[in-house]
C-alpha cells in the first residue's frame, strides 16, 4: 500500500510518519492537485499586479545553485553514505546529465538507486548541514518585506528537503521531486511532475492559475538549462551564474552575489555603480598573473613538457585541497586563498576554475610551438583578466547574444590581451590572436572559455602565414 505525503506537511511530521508506519511505502511527492502555501493566503485583487507594474508579484527560484551550493548534496554528503563503487556510478550518471547525454529523469534514477536501502532521516539530517549560498536569507527576507510570494521548485532535491528550505526562508511554496521511502529506508524510485520534460513549467503554472496571475506578474531566477521551460511563463527571466543555454534566454544575468537581484525585483534602487569586490580582484588577480608562465618559459628557457608536468602536479594538489576543503578539512594556503579567491557562490561548493584554467595553459603548451603558445596564453590570461575587471568596473552595455558580458570590458580586454601577445608575436599575430580570443570569450558557449580561448587564439594565429 502506498500513500502521498501532502505537501503541506512538515517535514518532520512526514518523516514521523514513515516511522509509525514501518509496513507502509511512502512517497514524499507533490500532490497533483494540493499545493503547498505556508502562509495558507491568496493576492487580494489590490495585490495583484497590474500589466504595467515592473515589479513582480511572484518569484520562482531554483534550488541547486540558487538557494544551495550546486552538485553539494549528492557528492560530498550523500556520497558519505555508500562504497566507493556507488559513488563512481553517481558521479558518472551526472557527468552524463551535465553533457546532455541523458534525461534529468535518468540520470536521477541511476542517481538514487546507489542510495537504496539508506534510513531516509540520514539523508535530511545531511542535507540540513547544507549552508545557504550567501545573501539567500536577506534576499527571501526583501522580498517578503515587498509582499512578493516566493516558490522553490527543485529537480534535483526531494520534496521534504525542499519544504524544509522553504518553511526556513518562509517560501509560499515549495516543490521537488517524489522519494519512495519504505520502513524509514530508501528504495532507490523516484518520481513526479519536476523530473520530467517540462514538468517545473506544469507546476508553475499551476502556482500561476491558482494565484490569478499573468506572465507579467512573475520572474524566476535560474541557473541551468533544465528551467528554460519555465522561462516562458515569466515575464522577467534572471539567469544566475548560468549555463550558455540559460545565457542566450535571460533578461539579465548576475554573477556572483545573490543580492544583486533585489533592485530587478523590489524596484528598490542600486546602491553606487558597478563595482569590483575583494574576491573578485584577488581572483582576476591570479588570472592575469598566468601570462607569468609563458613569461619565465621563454626568458627562461624552460622546456614546455617540464611546465605542463609542474602545472599537472600543482593542480593535482589543489584537486586534493578541494576534495578535504568539502570534507571539513583545510590545507595550509591552497585552501586559505580558494576561500579568499571563489565568488560567493563558489564558497561551499567544490571550485572548478582553476582546474579549467591550468588546463587552458597546459593545452596551449602542448599543442602549440613556441612563441604561438606564449602568445596564446598571454591572450588568455590578460584578456580574460581585465575584461572582467573593466567589465566590472566601468561595463554598462551588454552583449545582446551574452546578458553577462560588457562591451567595455571586451574591448579593455582586447588592448592588454594585444599588449600580452605583442611581448612574444608580431603584431599582426598579436592582432589576430587577441581579436580571436576575445571574441571567443564574449561566446555562450558549453566549453569552458577558459579552454576555448587559447585553444583559439593559437589556432588563429597558427594559420598565418
Amino acid at each position: 500500500m502506498r500513500t502521498r505525503i501532502s505537501l503541506a506537511w512538515a517535514t518532520r511530521r512526514s518523516l514521523q510518519k514513515i516511522r509509525e508506519k514501518p509496513t507502509h511505502v511512502e512517497n514524499i511527492r507533490a500532490r497533483h492537485t494540493t499545493f503547498c502555501d505556508f502562509r495558507g493566503s491568496h493576492l487580494t485583487t489590490s495585490e495583484t499586479a497590474s500589466p504595467n507594474l515592473k515589479k513582480p508579484r511572484l518569484i520562482v527560484f531554483d534550488v541547486e545553485g540558487v538557494i544551495v551550493p550546486k552538485r553539494r548534496y549528492l557528492l560530498f554528503e550523500a556520497s558519505k553514505r555508500v562504497s566507493l563503487s556507488h559513488f563512481v556510478k553517481m558521479l558518472w550518471a551526472g557527468s552524463l546529465y551535465e553533457a546532455g547525454l541523458i534525461k534529468l529523469e535518468t540520470a536521477l534514477r541511476r542517481i538514487y538507486r546507489q542510495l537504496h536501502g539508506i534510513a531516509a532521516d540520514d539523508l535530511l539530517q545531511l542535507f540540513k548541514k547544507i549552508p545557504l549560498i550567501p545573501g539567500v536569507e536577506e534576499v527571501f527576507h526583501e522580498l517578503k518585506q515587498a509582499r512578493c510570494k516566493t516558490a522553490l521548485i527543485s529537480s534535483g532535491l526531494p520534496q521534504a528537503f525542499v519544504q524544509e528550505l522553504a518553511t526556513q526562508l518562509s517560501c509560499d511554496y515549495a516543490f521537488g521531486f517524489e522519494l519512495e521511502v519504505a520502513d524509514g529506508r530508501l528504495t532507490g524510485q523516484v518520481a513526479g511532475d519536476t523530473i520530467e520534460l517540462g514538468g517545473k513549467a506544469l507546476v508553475l503554472k499551476r502556482i500561476i492559475e491558482k494565484e490569478g496571475l499573468k506572465p507579467q506578474d512573475c520572474a524566476v531566477v535560474a541557473d541551468d538549462r533544465n528551467n528554460l521551460p519555465m522561462f516562458n511563463l515569466c515575464s522577467k527571466r534572471i539567469g544566475y551564474n548560468p549555463d550558455f543555454l540559460l545565457i542566450r534566454k535571460s533578461d539579465t544575468v548576475i554573477k556572483g552575489d545573490l543580492r544583486e537581484i533585489l533592485p530587478l525585483l523590489t524596484g528598490k534602487p542600486t546602491l553606487g555603480g558597478p563595482s569590483l569586490t575583494g574576491r573578485e580582484l584577488l581572483r582576476e588577480s591570479i588570472h592575469i598573473a598566468g601570462f607569468l608562465v609563458a613569461l619565465f618559459t621563454m626568458y627562461l628557457s624552460l622546456n614546455q613538457l617540464w611546465v605542463v608536468f609542474v602545472i599537472s602536479m600543482i593542480t593535482l594538489t589543489y584537486i586534493v585541497s578541494e576534495l578535504s576543503r568539502m570534507l571539513g578539512v583545510n590545507i595550509p594556503v591552497v585552501s586559505t586563498v580558494t576561500w579568499n579567491a571563489a565568488l560567493k557562490p563558489e564558497i561551499y561548493e567544490f571550485v572548478t576554475a582553476p582546474i579549467f584554467f591550468a588546463c587552458g595553459i597546459m593545452l596551449a603548451l602542448l599543442l602549440f610551438p613556441a612563441p604561438i603558445s606564449f602568445a596564446s596564453i598571454a591572450a588568455f590570461t590578460f584578456g580574460d583578466g581585465f575584461a572582467t575587471i573593466f567589465g566590472k568596473t566601468i561595463g554598462k552595455n551588454a552583449f545582446s547574444y551574452n546578458k553577462g558580458k560588457k562591451m567595455e570590458g571586451t574591448l579593455a580586454g582586447f588592448v592588454f590581451a594585444l599588449l600580452g601577445a605583442l611581448v612574444f608575436v608580431d603584431p599582426l599575430r598579436a592582432v589576430v590572436g587577441a581579436a580571436t580570443a576575445m571574441i571567443v570569450e564574449t561566446l555562450p558557449a558549453p566549453i569552458n572559455d577558459n579552454l576555448t580561448m587559447p585553444l583559439f587564439a593559437g589556432l588563429a594565429m597558427s594559420l598565418l602565414p
